[in-house]
């Protein structure tokens, strides 16, 4: 399931005309100058766009809806609701140019409704208008630190029928796992700059279920848009009060993404994090291996540093048995060839299954339906073994048990959490260990009942291996 731009009330009446309601199709909150190149068309005939977002200084919450408001009244009932706009990712690199741009497009046929007297949660707004630290609790000596990511439930908070903040503190509050992770871009209106009175109201309800955050997915956007790259002051800067803010909230640290801060900026950082006594954890995940270059520079770097607050975190993605059959399923309903979907089935971690991918791109034969789903394949399905991440595992406090769907058909779920278990029986972790969902991206699941059931996975397949 894509993220959603056109939810089922996107279209509304307003004293004027109209207006549709566009939904942020992305993980995190966004600048508006993110959104490029938008058009909108009713029926075919397109809007008018007069306030163009594209240089606003303002954030797009990703709880708001971005508004395009049309002059002129239309009929009662359906209407042929298209969208595209081009999504520039401040935090992702597309080459040495500039950040990585995405163009997006849904069309919808849909209901004209009445405006909403009361959005729920937060506001929408017009492209005319605006822009003492705790120890995380542990279920016992005996027991490993599982913990679940609020990430889990990312579609439900782009839906927005309920607060981001209510969506976090639920995990806790319907038992689901006693710890959390969160992500700054989801639950804090005020990001990149959490502000005190919402950071310290998050965990005032945490504390009131007798919860925590673990550690806070942060950002580092390397761009200022339009296309301009900060200089490590401003790289800094923007990430300093996303590590004020989980020193605030009582977590143990933020999450980057491996090798993103770099030499300079890791040594600028450093006291910061010995001032706020956080952990800035490097994320590694999917297709990065240790053989890479720039991979390589960088373990070697955080292994010169040898700073405890400079950690380590393994996403188990990097140790993919074999691919997500709700995936494969995906692909075949896109009408992906079906001789290559059966060398991914049965052949995922050959080498020439990877070159028949690459194949597919460059050749034009993958369906432009599932082209973005595609890239999965060369960026977040990984085919590492266990004995590869074994040069890692000295630096890594923290690992992300990350799943798509249950189906554990000759243990391709529970297999590397067992594996990267024992592994790290070895060598005295003492981090946690996180359910994180990454299959919502395709499959329209209950996040509640998804989580439990992975936690449950988890807990069997560490039952055999003792805590360190």
């Amino acid at each position: 399931m894509p993220l959603p731009v056109l939810l089922d009330d996107a279209l509304i009446a307003t004293e004027s005309g109209f207006a549709v309601r566009l939904s942020l199709p992305w993980i995190r909150s966004m600048p508006l100058a993110s959104v490029t190149e938008l058009s909108v068309s009713i029926d075919g005939e397109p809007v008018a766009v007069p306030g163009h977002p594209e240089g606003d200084s303002g954030w797009w919450f990703i709880q708001d809806r971005l508004e395009v408001r049309g002059d002129g009244m239309l009929s009662p009932g359906l209407h042929d609701v298209a969208v595209s706009f081009t999504l520039v990712v401040p935090y992702l690199q597309a080459g040495p140019a500039g950040p990585l741009a995405l163009p997006f497009r849904a069309e919808r046929s849909l209901r004209l409704g009445a405006a909403a007297s009361d959005p729920l949660p937060g506001s929408s707004f017009s492209v005319v208008e605006r822009a003492e630290r705790n120890e995380t609790p542990r279920a016992g000596d005996s027991a490993w630190m599982l913990s679940a990511s609020a990430f889990n439930w990312t579609p439900e908070v782009i839906r927005a029928e309920r607060d981001a903040a209510d969506i976090a503190v639920g995990v806790v509050e319907d038992g689901i796992a006693e710890t959390i992770e969160i992500e700054a871009g989801q639950v804090w209106r005020s990001f990149p700059e959490p502000s005190d009175a919402e950071v310290g109201a998050l965990r005032d309800r945490l504390d009131a279920v007798g919860g925590a955050v673990t550690i806070v997915g942060a950002s580092l956007d390397d761009w200022e848009l339009p296309a301009r790259r900060r200089s490590e002051q401003e790289r800094l800067a923007f990430l300093v009060p996303q590590l004020r803010a989980a020193a605030r909230l009582g977590a143990r640290g933020v999450r980057v993404p491996f090798g993103q801060a770099g030499r300079e900026l890791l040594r600028l950082v450093q006291p910061v994090l010995d001032e706020l006594d956080v952990v800035l954890y490097e994320e590694i995940q999917g297709q990065q291996t240790l053989d890479l270059p720039h991979v390589a520079a960088n373990l070697e770097l955080l292994e010169a540093l040898d700073d405890p607050r400079i950690r380590v975190l393994v996403d188990i993605s990097m140790l993919m048995p074999s691919l997500p059959p709700s995936y494969l399923i995906e692909l075949r309903r896109g009408g992906v060839d079906a001789a290559l979907l059966d060398r991914l089935e049965h052949e995922w971690r050959a080498p020439e299954t990877h070159a028949a991918v690459i194949s597919a791109l460059r050749e034009g034969r993958v369906p432009p339906p599932v082209h973005t789903l595609f890239m999965n394949l060369l960026v977040r399905f990984g085919r590492s073994g266990i004995a590869d991440l074994e040069p890692l595992l000295p630096l890594t406090a923290g690992v992300h048990l990350k799943f798509w769907d249950l189906d554990d058909t000759d243990g391709r779920v529970s297999r590397p959490i067992a594996d990267v278990g024992a592994a790290l029986q070895r060598t005295g972790f003492a981090g946690t260990l996180t359910s994180e969902w990454g299959g919502h991206e395709w499959l329209d699941a209950d996040p509640v009942a998804t989580t439990r059931a992975h936690l449950e996975i988890s807990r069997r397949a560490l039952s055999g291996i003792a805590v360190p």
